[in-house]
Order: structure tokens, then sequence, then C-alpha cells
């Protein structure tokens, strides 16, 4: 006998896209999926097109696409890889420039680390805190 299908209830989409049941109603609230109409009695069954695109969802953030970025991606066609690609490349510009800010940062740290002593009694003050305390 074959096996019925289980509906699949708002847990179990969220634990097959792997995802919090709050991000299932956030993502409903804020248009990225459909919620489904809630019978009389029982509770609302998504499609099973649903995990697929929570997924979708999760790898463009993971890519560094914000969920207004995700909207915009979702709504192109299928055949528009060129807007596709533009938005690609404008992420990655973005992408570029902040790791050009942060290893700025990091060579800020370095001399800040370098500039402090290694023992206290070396010294009155710590130059890293007179570093960031200079109104400069």
């Amino acid at each position: 006998m074959a096996e019925t299908p289980r509906k699949l209830t708002i847990g179990r989409l969220a634990d097959q896209a792997g995802v919090n049941v709050e991000t299932v109603r956030y993502y409903q609230r804020i248009g990225l999926i459909d919620e489904p109409p809630k019978p009389a009695q029982g509770y609302r069954v998504y499609p099973e097109d649903a995990v697929s695109r929570i997924r979708f969802i999760k790898r463009a953030q993971d890519l560094g696409f914000t969920l207004r970025e995700v909207t915009d991606l979702l709504a192109l066609n299928d055949g528009d890889c060129s807007e596709a690609r533009s938005m690609a490349e404008q992420k990655r510009t973005v992408i570029e420039d902040r790791i050009r800010d942060l290893r700025r940062i990091q060579r800020a740290l370095d001399g800040m680390i370098s500039a402090c002593r290694i023992s206290e009694a070396e010294c009155a003050h710590c130059a890293l805190i007179e570093t960031l305390s200079s109104p400069d």
C-alpha cells in the first residue's frame, strides 16, 4: 500500500527548508512566500515548492543579497539572465568594497595591537585606549 504524503504544515515546511517557524511567518508577512488559506478546521497546508523557494531565499542571503534584493531576484523571469547577472555583479562590487574596508580596519587594529606593550608595568597608559580616545 502506498504511503500517503504528509501534509506540509508550517512546522514541516520550516524543518524541510532548514529554518525556524518564525522565519516562515516573517517571509509571509513581507511577501516572500504566500500564506495558504486556513481551513475552517485544521492547519494551513503549504505547497511543496515553498520548500525550494525558502531554500532559494536562504542561499541568496548567504551570498549577501538583502531580502529586498531577493524579492527582486524572485520577480525576474526565468529567462532574464542578464538582469540576474547584473544584480550579481553589483553585489560582488559591494562585497569587494566591504572586504577593502575590513582589510583597512584590520591594518589599523594590527598597528594598535603592535603599539600595545606586553606588560602593563612598562607604560602608564595603554596606546590602544589612547588611540581610540584621541579626537582625530
